[in-house]
């Protein structure tokens, strides 16, 4: 497998998209909209022109000194956001236009399991079906790296679960370095071995998924992974960190800090109860629940500034329900603290 190497600059209206990015395996670019992500999406597909840098794949360069390969050359799989499928075309038509040997078409689609749709058009099709056809219609150009522009985005949440699993094990089976574009962690931690964080251009902490969840570098790669941020003031005391947050609440954490931070705890850290428990947590938060949101056989339950994700049967038990009171409780050893 060639490894895509890619160092560049790309001036938007906002800011310069300047990223350096090395892929031999799957990686996601996660962010907010407008952080541009897709405008390294076009820029490795020769669809936009950077100011500066190169782009290789191997020892194969795209741009660089003098050299600008059109997208046309470029052994690039791009599967757009809306998938792009041409409506008047059949399933079997779609794959085959522009595909590197039109007798793969049937053993491509065989393997992304819409044969059997081959003659129907893409109206006809199921949001998870086309977006199989779609990836069937990438790979079919034989390609050296893989582009997504987020992939799951159209799906509904119900056929987006089935596909993440599907999906995952068609880029790993390709054999070949992707990049998937999203703003859902949650898509890029299934889909992904690693997740870079965008932010106004740049790639602004990069690692697993466990690896953001565990240390993130800011408030705002924290966010990005789903976590609960506290802002607050921090200072020792004792053998813990107090930070005192704007309500004059106070949060403990056994990371050591001072000054303005974000306290950090996600979800699934965080339990629920009627009163206030007899056990070790040190954090405890009543307030009214403001929300109660299933997640498959999850519950997500937000109480005044925290939102907890608990099991379906937990919620059951508790009778949980909006705008009654409920203790949130997690422990200090829970609590990360980092730059605001």
């Amino acid at each position: 497998m060639d490894a895509l190497a890619a160092s560049f600059r790309l001036p938007l209206r906002a800011f310069d998209v300047d990223v350096a990015l090395a892929v031999d395996d799957t990686l996601a670019l996660v962010g907010p909209s407008g952080a541009g992500k897709t405008s390294v999406l076009r820029a490795l597909a020769g669809l936009t022109r950077p100011a500066a840098g190169t782009i290789a794949l191997g020892a194969e360069v795209w741009f660089g000194e003098g050299v600008d390969v059109p997208a046309e050359r470029r052994r690039v799989g791009l599967v757009f956001q809306e998938y792009a499928l041409f409506p008047h075309l059949s399933v079997a038509a779609n794959v085959a236009f522009g595909a590197a040997d039109r007798s793969e078409v049937r053993s491509l689609l065989d393997r992304l399991g819409v044969a059997a749709l081959a003659g129907a058009r893409p109206d006809e099709l199921s949001g998870g079906e086309r977006q199989r056809v779609a990836l069937a219609r990438a790979l079919a150009r034989r390609p050296k790296l893989l582009l997504l522009d987020e992939p799951l985005s159209a799906l509904d949440p119900h056929t987006r679960d089935g596909v993440r699993g599907d999906l995952r094990a068609t880029l790993r089976e390709s054999g070949v370095p992707a990049l998937v574009v999203t703003h859902d962690f949650v898509d890029a931690a299934a889909l992904a071995d690693r997740i870079g964080v965008m932010d106004a251009g740049e790639v602004v902490q990069l690692g697993t998924a466990e690896e953001l969840i565990r240390a993130p570098s800011s408030a705002f790669v924290a966010r990005f992974a789903g976590g609960n941020v506290l802002r607050g003031r921090a200072r020792r005391n004792g053998g813990l960190t107090a930070v005192e947050l704007a309500d004059c609440s106070v949060v403990w954490s056994t990371d050591e800090a001072e000054g303005d931070v974000a306290a950090v705890v996600f979800p699934w850290d965080v339990t629920l109860a009627r009163t206030l428990p007899d056990d070790s947590a040190q954090n405890h938060l009543r307030a009214e629940v403001a929300s109660v949101v299933p997640v498959a056989n999850r519950v997500r339950v937000t109480v005044g500034a925290v939102t907890a994700e608990i099991t379906a049967e937990s919620a059951a038990r508790l009778g949980v329900r909006e705008r009654e009171a409920l203790v949130a409780s997690w422990k200090a050893t829970a609590t990360r603290l980092v730059a605001v």
